[in-house]
């Protein structure tokens, strides 16, 4: 949403809405500005919650990413800019560039300097390694080294340094999986009624038409990483240059593509949720208010009034009516942890994942194919065992 136009495809606060309560962060970037990053949202961000603050108002901060929000919570971003920023002309983003080798020499480049946080990473994961890269190159230390020092601040835990803002809370909209999927389907639907495609039409011929003929669009940074640019690609690309039918059959894939990735980001989203807020060790953690949004027609019972009710609780310091969502997290959980499967000739990051990968179909498959493996290997080895013995028996007379 900060990206200015394109307000259906980043599904923009509608202007009806905006002039209920000041809106902040939203259509203040150009769309081909690629290298506009977290931290670039951070930074202008606690500007203005500060400024907020000022005013003796209090700021809400809406997701959305989820990552976007940890980043004005704790202190977890690491910024290299200021230092690229005084170079004389245009500044080019070190980590698009870096991106752009193979990811094998990236993940050797960081084993060189900084081989706890290669370690860290998959070498398929090419962004976080060109990141890692990038922050040693801007800084001179070592990436995992800045970070051990923001976790041992005071206030600080395995993933990151302390709590920005001490007095906090989290309110937490969830759905039951199948009202949620089906709400979002909706959506779409909502979405393409409203002029998506035309949306869509428009900014491809005047920014991206250009850059498909050349074969050098870009899907993984800026505006083109929104939800619906990649999906509705090969529709876009081959309209007016395919048959009619084509080109609907086309249209229906890219709009079921966008109605899958819509639920699978929803899903990640909760994800984040449950990992970095619920389960985030130690003390600095805001709680966090589950709010059920199954049901609309409940919408003033079971969320606008609790909400008020806790938000009012906060403000004059009173204990909320409600619980906090409680979830139990392993203290001596890894999260990156660093091991290869030679049997699935995999690297796996992480104690769930290693978990969760031994359980796997995949793997199972390939220990019970190795043990019948073995199996047979033995078989033949006590056959071969058993004839030597008759044969040693019937020639021991003939010479070796």
């Amino acid at each position: 949403q900060v990206y200015k136009g394109l307000d259906i495809i980043t599904n923009k606060v509608s202007p009806q809405e905006q002039r209920l309560c000041r809106h902040h962060m939203i259509s203040f970037v150009d769309p081909l500005v690629s290298n506009y990053t977290v931290v670039d949202f951070r930074d202008k961000a606690v500007a203005l919650i500060s400024y907020i603050f000022s005013r003796d108002k209090i700021p809400i901060v809406v997701g959305g990413t989820n990552y976007y929000i940890e980043s004005l919570l704790w202190k977890v971003l690491i910024n290299t800019k200021e230092k690229a920023s005084m170079a004389p002309g245009p500044v080019a983003d070190r980590k698009v560039e870096l991106e752009q080798l193979d990811g094998v020499e990236l993940h050797r480049r960081l084993s060189q300097v900084d081989p706890e946080m290669a370690a860290k990473l998959h070498p398929h994961d090419k962004r976080k390694v060109a990141r890692s890269l990038q922050v040693f190159e801007e800084t001179g230390i070592p990436h995992s080294e800045i970070l051990h020092q923001q976790q041992e601040e005071e206030g600080g835990g395995p993933l990151g340094g302390p709590l920005k803002y001490p007095h906090s809370c989290i309110l937490w909209l969830h759905a039951d999986q199948a009202a949620l999927d089906q709400r979002l389907e909706k959506r779409v639907d909502d979405m393409l009624a409203a002029g998506l495609l035309e949306e869509l039409r428009d900014f491809h011929r005047r920014y991206n038409q250009e850059k498909v003929a050349e074969n050098r669009q870009d899907y993984q940074h800026g505006i083109f990483q929104s939800i619906g640019f990649k999906e509705f690609h090969e529709y876009l690309v081959s309209e007016g240059n395919c048959s009619p039918e084509t080109s609907a059959l086309l249209l229906q894939k890219g709009i079921q593509a966008l109605k899958q990735v819509t639920k699978r980001y929803a899903r990640r989203q909760n994800k984040w949720v449950r990992n970095r807020f619920l389960r985030r060790p130690g003390p600095n953690v805001p709680p966090v208010y589950g709010l059920e949004v199954s049901d609309l027609l409940r919408w003033e019972e079971d969320v606008l009034k609790p909400a008020l009710e806790i938000v009012e609780s906060f403000i004059q310091g009173r204990e909320p009516p409600a619980e906090p969502v409680k979830m139990a997290y392993d203290v001596n959980e890894n999260k990156r942890s660093h091991r290869v499967c030679e049997l699935c000739d995999r690297v796996i990051i992480g104690d769930r994942e290693w978990a969760a990968h031994t359980r796997s179909k995949s793997h199972l498959h390939h220990l019970k194919k190795r043990r019948k493996l073995e199996a047979a290997s033995r078989a033949a080895e006590t056959e071969g065992d058993s004839g030597d013995a008759e044969t040693s028996g019937e020639y021991n007379s003939l010479p070796l």
